[in-house]
């Protein structure tokens, strides 16, 4: 099974094609966060070279999954234009939409041409590694008070850490290489600490909410195969790293923390409500009562707008909280602009991924479980930043979602058909 895995990967190095494929998918994460709009360079490179396909009319042939994969990014782009259709908004408020559809393209690219999986992985943890190193830069030298790369502090962060995570996940593919085992397992551990310092350094806290979920996959995907000593030796270093993340003040995170307590007992307390967790309270507070006024269609974004303000100028919420134009929450902001049939879209393009990649969690080719603990932890972690952001009202948000999951599922297929 190695063998052939090496001996495709060498005969398809010569081919243009994959070398394209190589080139792009690298871009898409090792450049996504160090150069200002770097996570769509790789991604338009795979859309043009998936619309080739379809000009050539040499389509890959989908299986029932893959429709499943193309039925979610099509519905939401649908769902998100009817909104800006019935909102007035034009074709502005279709351009973030559009992008989840123009992804399938992409796909049909990876699926017909699946990179290398030495380029991929690379790719994520150069991603991780320069992360970490341009926040590093911008708060250890610089003196910012937040790292934010060249894009908003939380999608920044939250981005970083997501390289950081998916590094994780190659591991296992790392291990059962013949060559540079050990340098290829380096690289990846470089690239998580990077992605975990850029989430660092950019303090924002969202994105560790949901991390010992984020470890339950990975314990899942790779726990059983791990020695006791092992094990004890990932807690200590996760227990004792943590507790020293929290100490050194350089990392602004024991400051995040107290921040965070502070703003949660002056918000029960009625105190003030427009600090940073506060105003998220009122947001969702806020969105809530829209969301029972009209639960099926919802407002539409500037019908949203419009009423969080009314519900301000009211006092029915703090006013500071009335003026942003998302829930600060992924899942209350679609249900408050695009009804239930919004939420269940956004649910379904979660968790219909999330289901196909966890099937090949515990597969015996180690190459094709990272892929499915990558592509597993993509939704995860996107349900887990959704949480206190609208990541997707973000074109970095949107980009990285729509063209990692292509680009991964499109790997994961063709290598489980290697595997078999």
């Amino acid at each position: 099974m190695k063998a052939a895995m090496n001996t495709h990967e060498s005969r398809e190095s010569l081919s243009f094609p994959t070398v394209l494929t190589d080139v792009a998918v690298f871009l898409l994460a090792g450049i996504a966060l160090i150069v200002p709009s770097g996570y769509s360079l790789g991604a338009v490179i795979l859309m043009l070279a998936g619309i080739s396909l379809l000009i050539r009319w040499r389509l890959p042939r989908l299986t029932r999954e893959d429709w499943q994969v193309v039925a979610v990014l099509c519905a939401y782009t649908l769902v998100g234009i009817a909104e800006a259709w019935l909102d007035g908004q034009g074709s502005r408020g279709m351009d973030k939409p559009l992008r989840f559809v123009l992804a399938v393209p992409a796909l049909w690219w990876v699926i017909r041409y699946p990179p290398r999986l030495s380029a991929m992985w690379a790719g994520i943890a150069v991603g991780g590694m320069g992360a970490g190193g341009w926040a590093g830069w911008q708060k250890l030298i610089e003196g910012v008070e937040r790292a934010q790369g060249h894009t908003f502090v939380i999608q920044f962060g939250n981005l970083s850490m997501l390289l950081g995570v998916l590094c994780l996940a190659g591991l296992g593919w790392a291990h059962v290489q013949r060559q540079y085992r050990f340098l290829w397992i380096t690289l990846l551990l470089i690239g998580f600490l990077g992605g975990m310092l850029g989430s660092l350094f950019s303090g924002s806290r969202g994105g560790w909410v949901g991390f010992p979920f984020v470890l339950l996959v990975l314990y899942r995907a790779y726990g059983k195969h791990l020695a006791i000593w092992m094990k004890l030796t990932i807690v200590t270093t996760l227990f004792v790293g943590g507790i020293a993340i929290y100490l050194i003040p350089q990392t602004g995170v024991q400051e995040r923390v107290q921040y965070a307590v502070t703003d949660i007992e002056k918000y029960i307390s009625g105190e003030n409500r427009s600090s940073s967790l506060g105003a998220r309270f009122e947001m969702w507070r806020g969105a809530s009562h829209l969301i029972m006024e009209k639960p099926l269609t919802g407002w539409g974004a500037q019908g949203y707008t419009q009423a969080m303000q009314e519900l301000g100028e009211k006092g029915v919420i703090d006013s500071q909280a009335a003026e942003y134009g998302h829930a600060h929450n992924e899942f209350i902001d679609a249900f408050a602009k695009r009804g239930l049939l919004g939420l269940i879209v956004l649910l379904g393009l979660y968790l219909v991924p999330m289901r196909l990649f966890a099937r090949k969690l515990k597969a015996q080719d180690l190459a094709t479980r990272a892929l499915a603990t990558a592509g597993v932890l993509l939704s995860v972690t996107y349900i887990d930043f959704g949480l206190s952001q609208a990541f997707l009202n973000h074109n970095s948000g949107v980009m990285m979602y729509a063209f990692m999951l292509v680009v991964l599922w499109g790997t994961y297929v063709n290598q489980k058909r290697l595997a078999q």
